[in-house]
């Protein structure tokens, strides 16, 4: 087999020219509309999570190694993360992004004496990511373990969201105010991924409907921001939370309200607003990946997570509103029961690919979604291994009709499949060598 470490001869073919900077510790396009269609001739960083206490809980930190696309896609190719990878700087799994044509890599380190701190690097192939001579930390405005994501704006910007501080509004010593609601400030911040520098931010709060609140609902965590086809106005997953208005308790079960999600104006980052739909009532902030895809109809597609009757795919508009008249129950279309969509991605013409468990399985599985049809379908070439886990999933790369995705079980090789959205076949990659409790998360 070959081995890709030994990468000189694709990078003087790809023209990478770099000096190698460790990561330690750690054509722009004005219309937001994702494009279909992918270079062939790039790197694709293919992303690991390792273990820290358990099997499978990622919290040893993440390396990644980069391979030129012919390698990714050829099964005759090792590739090495784990021994040959650069260790990403981030406390836990590292939440990154990547230029459209991967070609730049862009990290806010989550938690650890450095969260909240932006970086971006150039890919040069095989462990060699060089970080530029720019950062920005964020951490005195989001936190320290920030929730972002990259728009879809041609590398612009990224958003990063955050809320802080939930409390009763009579939670003060002493206070004699009636109960009205629970609460916390919410911030919005708007990243320029080219200059590396704080475009905007805006904190406020957020109020659901009065009924709502004097029941004790509240929003307690944002997430999964994307950026609509106008370009006008960001929308903005939430993770709803209810506390028991008598004892001011947490409620570990309550009669959820209908999946909503936060609507402000971009890029002034003003007018926070909320629309719900009446189709799903989980949450729609995702985990380790946007739930929010943006098709080239105009339109939102989003997942939904800890919904009562398992998962679905809503509809978004391009006016900003849920089409109540569309959803995808993924327990319906895959006949199981309580289906979790732990990451998933919009590929195009109607077609994506979720990543999902059910029940009270931890092994994942990968779904095809017509959302034209609103049908799915489990993808049967994966491995059928119930040490297979897709919880901390988060990074995709779509080429064309094509969808990469690395899948190993815990601990074991695995390979780097495609996804060949439009026909629905399946084609085996790059072999994916493996470490004991050690996982993949992502290829990009």
């Amino acid at each position: 087999m070959l081995r890709t470490n030994m990468l000189k001869s694709k990078i003087l073919h790809m023209g990478a020219v770099v000096a190698a900077l460790s990561l330690t510790s750690c054509n722009n396009e004005d219309d937001p509309t994702p494009q279909p269609e992918q270079n062939a001739d790039r790197w694709v960083t293919v992303a690991g999570a390792l273990m820290g206490d358990s099997p499978g809980d990622g919290n040893g930190g993440t390396k990644i190694y980069a391979v030129s696309y012919e390698d990714a896609i050829n099964p005759e190719i090792e590739i090495d993360v784990f021994d040959n990878g650069e260790p990403v700087k981030s406390n836990r799994t590292a939440r990154l992004q990547i230029s459209e044509d991967g070609s730049t890599l862009f990290n806010i380190a989550y938690g650890g004496e450095n969260g909240g701190e932006f970086s971006k690097f150039d890919v040069a192939g095989g462990s060699s990511y060089v970080q530029q001579d720019v950062t920005v930390n964020i951490s005195q405005y989001v936190g320290t373990a920030p929730r972002w994501s990259k728009l879809y704006n041609g590398d612009q910007n990224g958003i990063a969201v955050n809320v802080a501080n939930i409390a009763a509004n009579n939670a003060a010593e002493n206070s004699t105010e009636p109960f009205q609601y629970y609460r916390g400030t919410a911030t919005v911040l708007d990243v320029d991924l080219q200059d590396v520098l704080i475009r905007a931010t805006k904190d406020y709060e957020i109020p659901l409907t009065e009924e709502e609140e004097l029941a004790g609902h509240c929003i307690f965590r944002l997430d999964a921001p994307v950026l609509n086809q106008a370009g006008d106005k960001l929308l903005i997953g939430t993770w709803m939370r209810k506390y028991d208005v008598a004892t001011g308790e947490r409620e570990s079960e309550w009669d959820r309200l209908g999946t909503k999600t936060v609507v402000v104006d971009y890029p002034s980052l003003e007018n926070p607003t909320i629309i719900t739909s009446t189709q799903a009532n989980g949450d729609c902030s995702g985990y380790r990946s946007n739930v929010n895809q943006l098709a080239e109809d105009g339109s939102i597609y989003q997942a939904t997570s800890r919904d009562t009757d398992g998962s679905h795919i809503l509809r978004i508009t391009p006016e900003n509103e849920y089409d109540n008249t569309f959803a995808l129950s993924l327990d319906e279309a895959l006949g199981l029961n309580d289906v979790y969509v732990d990451a998933w991605k919009y590929v195009n013409n109607g077609i994506g690919y979720a990543m999902i468990r059910h029940g009270e399985e931890d092994q994942g599985y990968i779904a095809r979604l017509d959302l034209n049809q609103q049908t799915a379908y489990l993808v049967n070439e994966i491995p059928d291994d119930p040490d297979v886990r897709f919880n901390q999933f988060q990074g995709f790369m779509v080429s064309g009709n094509d969808l990469l995705v690395p899948v190993s079980p815990l601990g074991k090789d695995g390979n780097i499949y495609i996804l060949h959205s439009q026909t629905g076949e399946v084609s085996v990659g790059a072999k994916l060598i493996n470490k004991p409790g050690n996982h993949f998360i992502g290829a990009f």
